[in-house]
């Protein structure tokens, strides 16, 4: 149930973080923003989402990852939704920066999900979390169809806003029946690792020479799929 619900909750969140690359393109005619605003909307929430990894993976170890992993979907629920209300590029950067929070999700299934599974198992359980990653191909797929489903002026008086509006409306909904998902289907207690632990323990992994040489992978190879995933759109388009 860990598993399965975590890689639903990833793959939401992923949908989530990469928002940006489809609708920042009619944001971006809307606000007549230039090629270095559209860059900076872009890149706000996968900033967030990298720098604030290792704080929330050590606190997922020392309150537990279901925890953790609602309080997420339910806090960034907010910064989606108020996005499609936004009125200035202002507002929209600072709302970028918690929608960033999405991104966080991955460090803290890893942690969630890595205390349910014996040493032998993690691969492959970690390999099917990972999987969760579609959620950057669901909203190409999706998205897109969203922005022209509900007009521009949107539906029920404006309660239910139209055009790119209407995307971060229905994520911030997904969001929420997601945290109500998890909270119904996992399990109600939480294994915490970290628990009695201290602080230069949890952080010793951080002088190993391999962690940094591993994180340097992890930036040319997940990086790259970042960057395209939410550039290429835009280049296409143009």
């Amino acid at each position: 149930r860990v598993l399965v619900m975590s890689t639903i909750g990833f793959c939401v969140f992923f949908a989530v973080w990469v928002m940006f690359a489809i609708v920042a393109i009619p944001i971006k005619k809307e606000f007549d923003l230039d090629e270095g605003q559209f860059a900076l909307l872009v890149a706000i929430p996968i900033l967030t989402g990298s720098v604030l990894r290792v704080p929330f993976g050590i606190l997922t170890d020392r309150i537990g990852g279901r925890t953790v992993f609602i309080a997420l979907l339910l806090a960034t629920a907010v910064p989606t939704y108020l996005i499609s209300r936004a009125t200035g590029y202002t507002q929209l950067l600072v709302l970028a920066f918690f929608v960033g929070l999405a991104g966080v999700s991955f460090a803290v299934g890893i942690a969630w999900v890595s205390v349910w599974y014996p040493p032998e198992r993690q691969g492959f359980a970690l390999g099917v979390f990972g999987a969760g990653n579609v959620g950057a191909s669901i909203t190409k797929l999706a998205a897109p169809t969203l922005v022209t489903l509900v007009g521009v002026g949107g539906l029920a008086g404006g309660f239910i806003p139209g055009g790119w509006r209407f995307v971060p409306f229905v994520y911030a909904i997904l969001l929420v029946v997601t945290a109500l998902a998890v909270w119904m289907v996992v399990p109600g207690h939480d294994r915490r690792p970290a628990v009695g632990r201290t602080f230069r323990d949890v952080n010793r992994p951080l002088g190993d020479l391999r962690v940094w040489r591993f994180g340097l992978y992890y930036i040319v190879v997940f990086g790259a799929y970042v960057a395209l995933a939410l550039w290429l759109p835009h280049y296409y388009v143009d």
